[in-house]
């Protein structure tokens, strides 16, 4: 087990958007580099929407216990590196000031896909998104992008260096994409605050890694039992960690990550790619085609001997569309991947990977597709995939029970679903939502995931796997 901290650091990262995933990935990831090397990398979290993680810290001195939940047994450790968690909504000068202070060096996010406010269909800012709106006439933020460059425009005028801007949240070629956006945002507030921003400002991309489930009241309950101590907010998570980041960051000044196992490399884009579509796409398409078929954990879903197949099925069709990074075999890593999924320990439940699926169906599902319609390859899988999202989001399960679909797109999509009475009518309205199916590969798709979709309601999940997808 890695040594833990013997003094409490000093802040030079503010992150936003402090959920479970970056305090099980991040936060142990930058104790440990301070551990092995030294070095005041202490964090101040961002909660940008609520204050259960600040009331739930406060209490603690901001520790809290992480759990490696391996299938022999948990691992308890408590992480010591934040040193104070605001919530944006009650105070957001105070989030301001900590941004714009000098020895914050790096703002890191997980914000997740939806929180960048852009059209995940073209990767462009939605300039018409009511929190986009509300960031460009007021000084005072409310969304990440606002908080981002309303900072940097306070420490461009305080003559202060801009911090690097480091997103850990699954999106294609993340950094870029996350700069894009910010010098766009830039652009309309102050021109010349963009172009300081673009000579002056690190975006590195990254791919991150670790299956990280909402914490339960069981689990509360088990750390209890584990450690002998109650623990408002812990995390649990599984053995498997992985952060690849791109080497550039405004000075070079960052925690010693080589110490921790971080993989520091030029260009992240074929470990992004390979991740986002094997693992990412794979586990979506396994969050809809699950929970449909009944199951409530991916674990649940892959011991199911259909939908085991399936996702080996799907993994035979992506691999032809993933660059393999440098040493990595496909093969290897599907097979990895399967044995993370079947870990009994990690009960990551099918719905809550579900969440967001407007935002995370284009770089998960969708650029696997695109690439295989363009070399003329067959994806049988990945098309009932779609169809299953499509059914998902229509907001009745295969029983005719509710499912209590969490999308912002939710009620669009629900209505574009409830606008026909037939499989063929519903996925023609569904294609036709462009902030998730561009023109093209839209009319592309119409054929072979209406095909799937009339599978998938006619039969149910698990036979139209069998029939048409195995």
């Amino acid at each position: 087990m890695p040594a833990d901290l013997t003094y409490q650091p000093k802040t030079a990262i503010v992150h936003l958007g402090l959920g479970a995933f970056f305090r099980a990935f991040g936060c142990v990831f930058i104790q440990d580099a301070m551990a092995a090397s030294g070095g005041d990398w202490g964090i101040v979290g961002v909660s940008l929407r609520s204050p259960d993680t600040r009331d739930a810290l406060r209490g603690q001195g901001w520790g809290y216990t992480s759990v490696t939940l391996a299938p022999e047994g948990e691992q308890t450790r408590w992480i010591t590196v934040l040193n104070d968690v605001l919530v944006a909504p009650e105070d957001p000068e105070a989030v301001m000031s900590a941004m714009a202070k000098a020895e914050v060096r790096i703002v890191t996010l997980t914000v997740t896909e939806k929180g960048y406010c852009h059209n995940p269909a073209t990767g462009a800012l939605n300039v018409e998104h009511p929190d986009i709106q509300h960031d460009l006439s007021h000084e005072l933020p409310v969304s990440a992008l606002g908080f981002l460059v309303r900072a940097l425009q306070r420490r461009r005028a305080a003559g202060v260096a801009p911090f690097t801007v480091l997103t850990c949240d699954n999106l294609p070629e993340n950094g870029r994409l996350v700069r894009g956006l910010v010098l766009e945002f830039a652009r309309r507030l102050d021109p010349a605050l963009a172009v300081w921003i673009e000579s002056e400002c690190k975006f590195p991309s990254t791919m991150v890694d670790r299956i990280t489930p909402a914490t339960t009241a069981a689990d509360l309950a088990r750390v209890a039992e584990l450690t002998g101590c109650v623990d408002a907010a812990p995390v649990m998570h599984e053995p498997f960690a992985q952060w690849v980041i791109e080497d550039d960051f405004v000075g070079g000044a960052r925690p010693d990550f080589e110490a921790t196992g971080v993989e520091m490399v030029q260009n992240v884009t074929a470990h992004e790619h390979m991740k986002l579509r094997m693992l990412n796409g794979t586990h979506s398409a396994l969050a809809y085609t699950g929970y449909l078929a009944g199951h409530e954990t991916i674990a649940d879903t892959v011991a199911d001997p259909v939908l085991a197949a399936y996702v080996r099925r799907l993994w035979s069709e992506i691999m032809p569309a993933v660059q393999a990074p440098e040493g990595v075999s496909l093969t290897e890593y599907a097979d990895a991947l399967l044995d993370r999924y079947a870990n009994p320990g990690i009960r990551h439940r099918t719905w809550q990977i579900a969440m967001d699926g407007s935002q995370k169906l284009p770089q998960r599902i969708l650029g696997s597709l695109a690439a295989n319609l363009a070399a003329g390859r067959a994806s049988p899988a990945l098309y009932l995939a779609v169809a299953a999202w499509m059914r998902y989001v229509g907001g009745v399960d295969e029983k005719g029970q509710a499912i209590d679909v969490r999308d912002p797109l939710a009620a669009q999509l629900r209505a574009a679903s409830d606008s026909a009475d037939t499989p063929e009518g519903k996925v023609a309205a569904l294609l036709g939502v462009r902030d998730v199916f561009p023109e093209e590969l839209a009319e592309q798709l119409k054929r072979p995931v209406t095909e799937a979709a009339v599978l998938l309601w006619n039969k149910g999940t698990r036979a139209a796997i069998e029939e048409g997808a195995r």
